[in-house]
């Protein structure tokens, strides 16, 4: 099947590349120090990274306009907040907070001397203090408020009175209901009567004001420190301690990239060793990982220097720019060592630029684009982890075409004067009589494969070619090959089918972390009850109308009905009014007794004014809350969010939302699989198009463009199974995911439809043969590079190296297994070969190969001259050779013609 080259652009850019490389390989010093003197005055940027971190959970890693925010922003606006009458389920942020859990694993904690000790503690709490812009702050100067004193908890109360018949959820006190289900937990119950419980909770609600950040940090100190006694234990938790520990965690990956950075760099060093003296390029893998590294410093100090916050999600980014550096400079040593030794520099540079600058092209280009696309994301993290990496990459490219270049072009001289690598000191290419083993090993250099004149090829390398490759080629492999596929396209749906949605609030703390031991009790001991949800009325409704208040009945009908609702632990202030005025005998449904009275009815009941937005005698909006049960997990949250939002939009009286701050976060589920599918489909389209323009065959862009699709399932559906949720981190990464499986892919087909070679089997094991072992090298020196992040105690910085190694190894089993085979499938035959090539033999098996033009194709076997060796020729015509094929070269089945040595 022919195939139709699409070079017009691919072909003028290869010869700019060819002229590019003559200049750097002419003027190489100028080239070298150029770089260096950038990334020294671009690196002053990083003073300024501590000032510029921010890593604000909410503004970060939530929908930058998600529709909660919108909500709460409605809200805070109607119904205003009243500092003397703090409501804890009528806050519309989480407001400034600390809370305690005590807990045990068996007995009750609510009697005995284990309950002494919690009121020990929590008197402790209330009398700390701490100094604050000169002035001694006590916690009752900044407690939260209710009638004037601060908001106590209580369950001490209750039980510090030897209440007995400790009703549950619900505990009338002081003509008062209170709500227990938050404050305690693991409850064994009877009747609706706590028998034992495992868990108590404290809350210590704070107001905005002076001190407050003092205080919680001294709250945290003492907690950090107390001991209690044998069998209690005790977790706490702030309203800064997220950010806190995000903050702290930013810095995590400094010591990591060190490690990296090293391990890289010998990795580099052994793969580019060789035994010649002269040859040994372990000077330049040096300096290509170093120019990896100078990227990362020029791009993160420039937008440190145009002020661009820095988040925690970048940290993740040298490790993936070390990567892709490392992949480029095996690229571009590869391409040079298959030059001709003997060759003046400048042309050496000119023949890698033209095929390795080409390739290196192809990637960094749709990487750039790639990360660029990530910019339209609902996420500032993302955002800010694809503008930093974008950059990065496009200052790692230039510095591998120009710095890179400019070391390979000067280690060029001094192997083309045949000096020591080390000592730069010329030696001979043979041994002298008389020498010994060790001058040999250590004073002799130079040598190369005398057909080729380019240097003697790794034996990795031989392998690709003369085992691998013949391998891969076989019909009963292929046959493995494809059921492998199927096994793994199979594994990967599967896991695409259990993936999990959103990221987990406690995931961005360290595993050491006291955030953790919070989240881990309330989860055990807590998430019977879920959060306590407001439904608000957003416009103007005719509460005395008895219809109105019918369908608003019915709305509201709706939401109690759900799974997940306690119907009998919901409030509404307007069932409370309709009770006060039948105790009154008042008729509600006449507009002006409703006005009018609610004026005594917020006296009896004060809270409910504050669900109330009255303005010129009409009721503009209010809200009413119900209780959700058993939010346990991720899966639950989406549940209860999304059935909320779609009942209350279902109401047709008025206009309905739902709010709880929790749904700040919760807004993430709404935009997440939208937006990823969003990122890979455009990004996808924009590699096939960058493929098609750039890799001159449009078959094989097409199979570029299909091991994307192919790689990000295997990615998706793996890293499912391999408990990795997907949440705005995992996006960015399967964004990155595309960017390195072009990588992988586009370099093996863009050599396959340069090869030369006549069948599409040959010009596999070319391809092989020619990148095979620097993709081989790229892939293994990425996964050295994200290696150490499998040890960090943070998830952010695990979950990046648990999807960039399947990236790494679904990509590189693409590039090395699947893709070849999938394009020896379509065996394409170029124009010029067709027509050097002659019908095959038939008949009679032959003694005498016919071969036109001096090529020929037999029984799916290509014979040139220049891949046989023929021993004799009989006839030669104008038209026609005649060859013998020696005895030990003829293939299986062929006659053995007695004339042949």
């Amino acid at each position: 099947m022919a195939f139709y080259r699409t070079d017009c652009i691919e072909k003028p850019v290869s010869k700019l590349f060819e002229k590019l490389g003559h200049l750097v390989g002419s003027y190489p010093v100028w080239f070298f120090v150029i770089p260096l003197i950038m990334s020294a005055a671009l690196g002053g940027g990083l003073y300024f990274l501590e000032d510029l971190e921010n890593n604000d959970v909410e503004n970060q890693f939530t929908p930058i306009n998600g529709p909660s925010k919108q909500a709460r922003h409605f809200i805070k606006e109607t119904f205003p907040s009243n500092d003397s009458l703090f409501s804890k389920q009528r806050l519309n942020a989480e407001g400034n907070y600390s809370v305690i859990v005590f807990s045990i694993l068996e007995g009750n904690i609510l009697t005995g001397d284990l309950f002494k000790e919690i009121s020990a503690l929590d008197k402790q709490v209330q009398s700390l203090s701490v100094k604050a812009h000169q002035t001694q702050i006590s916690f009752k100067d900044i407690c939260a408020r209710e009638n004037g004193d601060c908001v106590s908890n209580p369950i001490l109360d209750i039980i510090g009175n030897k209440s007995s018949n400790l009703s549950f959820p619900i505990k009338t006190w002081k003509g008062k209901d209170v709500f227990l289900g938050s404050t305690v937990g693991g409850v064994e119950e009877r009747g609706g009567v706590i028998q034992e419980a495992r868990a108590i909770r404290l809350f210590y609600f704070l107001q905005d004001n002076n001190g407050t950040s003092e205080w919680l940090q001294q709250f945290q100190n003492v907690l950090s420190k107390k001991t209690l006694s044998k069998g209690l234990k005790v977790s706490y938790f702030t309203s800064v301690s997220r950010q806190e520990e995000i903050e702290k965690h930013t810095t995590d990956g400094i010591p990591l990239f060190s490690i990296t950075y090293s391990l890289a760099i010998s990795f580099s060093v052994v793969s580019c060793m060789r035994l010649d003296n002269v040859r040994n390029k372990m000077w330049v893998s040096f300096v290509g990982v170093l120019s990896a590294g100078l990227a990362v410093l020029s791009s993160f100090g420039l937008l440190l220097l145009f002020r661009v916050p820095f988040v925690i999600t970048v940290a993740n980014s040298p490790f993936l720019i070390l990567g892709i550096g490392v992949d480029d400079m095996f690229i571009m040593l590869s391409n040079w060592q298959q030059t001709k030794v003997k060759d003046p520099v400048e042309k050496r540079m000119a023949e890698t630029f033209k095929e390795a600058a080409m390739s290196i092209t192809i990637t960094t280009l749709t990487d750039v684009l790639g990360f660029y696309i990530g910019l339209m994301s609902e996420f500032r993290s993302v955002q800010a982890f694809c503008l930093y990496t974008s950059t990065s990459i496009v200052f790692c490219y230039i510095y591998n075409i120009f710095f890179f270049g400019s070391v390979l072009a000067l280690n060029g001289r001094r192997e083309q004067s045949n000096r020591h690598w080390l000592t730069c000191c010329k030696l001979p290419t043979h041994t002298p009589e008389g020498k010994s083993l060790a001058y040999r090993l250590c004073c002799v250099g130079g040598d190369y494969d005398q057909e080729t004149s380019a240097e003697k090829q790794q034996p990795i390398a031989h392998f690709f070619k003369f085992c691998y490759g013949p391998f891969l080629t076989k019909p009963w492999t292929k046959v493995c090959v494809m059921l492998l596929y199927l096994g793994y396209l199979a594994g990967s749906i599967y896991g695409c089918f259990n993936l999990q949605q959103g990221i987990n609030m406690r995931d961005l703390a360290g595993d050491d972390s006291y955030v953790v031991n919070y989240y881990d009790d309330d989860q055990k001991f807590f998430s019977r009850y879920g959060p306590n949800i407001m439904v608000v009325v957003t416009e103007e409704l005719p509460y005395w109308n008895k219809s109105s208040r019918s369908e608003l009945n019915q709305c509201m009908e709706k939401l109690y009905n759900l799974t997940f609702v306690n119907r009998n632990l919901s409030v509404s202030w307007l069932d409370f009014y309709l009770q006060f005025a039948q105790t009154q005998g008042l008729n509600l449904d006449n507009k002006t007794i409703f006005m009018d009275n609610l004026v005594s009815f917020f006296q009896l009941y004060p809270e409910f004014k504050l669900d109330v937005n009255i303005a010129e005698g009409k009721i503009n909006a209010s809200r009413f809350f119900v209780q959700t049960l058993d939010i346990s997990n991720a899966s639950m949250e989406i549940m209860m969010f999304n059935e909320l939002r779609n009942t209350a939009h279902s109401c047709s009286v008025a206009k309905l939302l739902v709010f709880h701050p929790l749904f700040i976060y919760l807004d993430q589920y709404l935009v997440i699989v939208t937006s990823t599918i969003q990122n890979v489909g455009f990004t996808t389209a924009v590699m096939l198009v960058v493929s098609l323009f750039l890799i001159p065959n449009p078959i094989c862009s097409l199979w570029v463009t299909f091991s994307i699709g192919s790689v990000i399932t295997g990615v998706t559906g793996f890293m499912a199974l391999w408990g990795v949720n997907l949440d705005s981190i995992s996006m960015i990464i399967l964004v990155v995911c595309i960017g390195f499986t072009v990588d992988f892919s586009a370099h093996i087909s863009y050599a396959f439809v340069s090869s030369k070679k006549s069948t599409a089997n040959e010009r596999v094991v070319d391809a092989l043969f020619s990148l095979g072992y620097p993709v081989l090298q790229g892939a293994a020196s990425t996964i050295i590079g994200v290696l150490v992040l499998a040890a960090s105690k943070n998830h952010i910085f695990r979950t990046f190296f648990k999807i960039m190694f399947l990236v790494m190894i679904f990509g590189l089993a693409h590039s090395i297994v699947f893709i070849p085979v999938f394009l020896t499938l379509l065996s394409f035959s170029s124009n010029e070969t067709k027509k050097k090539t002659t019908t095959t033999v038939h008949g009679v098996i032959p003694k005498v190969i016919l071969i036109e033009n001096k090529s020929m194709t037999y029984d799916n076997h290509a014979f040139t001259k220049d891949n046989c060796h023929f021993s004799r020729q009989i006839v030669k015509t104008q038209s026609t050779k005649i060859y013998f094929i020696p005895n030990n070269e003829m293939p299986s089945g062929w006659c053995h013609d007695p004339d042949c040595p």
